[in-house]
């Protein structure tokens, strides 16, 4: 592609870098023009509450001359990142928008995983990204070939999903997330991605009915995951049931009955204080006479492996009365 498909050249990085805000897309698109990486602080995995993923990874390098390195109009440079100001009321949305078009056009891999790492990271400028109709652009990248820009896709969306107006178009997309879930690699970053988008959405109960079906899934993803995982699809599932309009739903679920061997000392302690938050939740669910019968006779449902009078659990709850940690014990 040559120079001449590429907008003017801006003589001060001011230009583009100074209507960045923050520490979200002021690193995307500084590290197109200039290709430095920044490290940004890990998330406290105990944060429970919605929260913007920085998707940032190691590998992609920019080339003097290149595509990305021409794709703001302007050459690499070596401009400081305190340059910029913090003021994001003068992006013009022809910046995003030419992001969005020459993502479309782009051959490279790598190069379009980077493009949707740089959209994902501009969380400031998210109603612009709906307005130019970006969301539909990104999440046409759920299906991409390659791993890696699936991934960058989830994790481009997932920040969007921390606008309320966003969630109104990112809900579409469930259903191909939660085939991502299924046919993906356990304990992929494509899962991993996947269930942090879900999350967020579901934070609220106006989308959580988009995850009834989904259950089931989830239980099972509990039983053969890592740590990370098994902590990231219990935020889920906590959402879910804090809701008792989605309770009916979550107790006729098929569970795996050797989801109870997670309710041992010997479980992370951040994965099993969010295990007893689900089950607390469960718990305050009170099924009429009549409802518990009928439930009683779905083989392996949820009510009969974790809530019924016959299940084991009720003694491995006891048993976690003496965990160490206090907060296990509380909870």
């Amino acid at each position: 592609m040559g120079d001449g498909s590429v907008v003017p050249r801006l003589g001060n990085m001011k230009a583009l870098l100074g209507i960045v805000a923050g520490a979200g897309a002021s690193y995307g698109l500084y590290k197109l023009i200039s290709g430095q990486v920044f490290k940004k602080p890990k998330k406290n995995p105990h944060n429970e509450s919605p929260s913007v993923k920085s998707s940032q990874q190691g590998g992609i390098k920019l080339r003097p001359g290149s595509l990305l390195a021409k794709v703001s109009g302007l050459d690499v440079v070596c401009a400081r990142p305190d340059d910029a100001t913090s003021s994001p009321n003068k992006l013009e949305l022809h910046h995003l928008k030419m992001l969005l078009s020459r993502l479309q056009t782009i051959d490279d891999v790598s190069n379009r995983a980077q493009f949707l790492l740089t959209l994902g990271n501009a969380a400031a400028f998210t109603n612009q990204i709906r307005e130019l109709e970006g969301i539909p652009v990104i999440a046409g990248f759920l299906s991409d070939p390659a791993p890696e820009v699936r991934v960058q896709a989830l994790n481009a969306l997932n920040n969007l999903c921390m606008n309320i107006q966003n969630q109104e178009q990112i809900k579409l997309y469930v259903p191909q997330v939660l085939e991502l879930i299924e046919m993906s690699a356990v304990n992929s970053d494509l899962q991993l991605g996947a269930l942090r988008l879900l999350t967020n959405l579901s934070v609220t109960d106006k989308h959580q009915h988009l995850l009834k079906g989904s259950v089931t899934l989830l239980l099972s993803l509990l039983v053969v995951s890592s740590e990370a995982l098994q902590v990231q699809t219990l935020k889920v599932l906590v959402n879910l049931s804090s809701n008792p309009d989605m309770m009916d739903d979550i107790v006729q679920a098929q569970a795996p009955a050797s989801v109870l061997l997670l309710f041992d000392e010997r479980t992370s302690p951040a994965v099993l204080l969010r295990l007893l938050t689900f089950v607390g939740n469960l718990k305050a669910w009170r099924p009429s006479a009549q409802v518990a019968d009928e439930l009683r006779l779905k083989q392996d449902c949820l009510f009969r492996v974790m809530l019924d009078e016959s299940s084991q659990l009720h003694g491995k709850l006891v048993r976690l009365l003496s965990h160490p940690a206090g907060e296990i014990q509380a909870q």
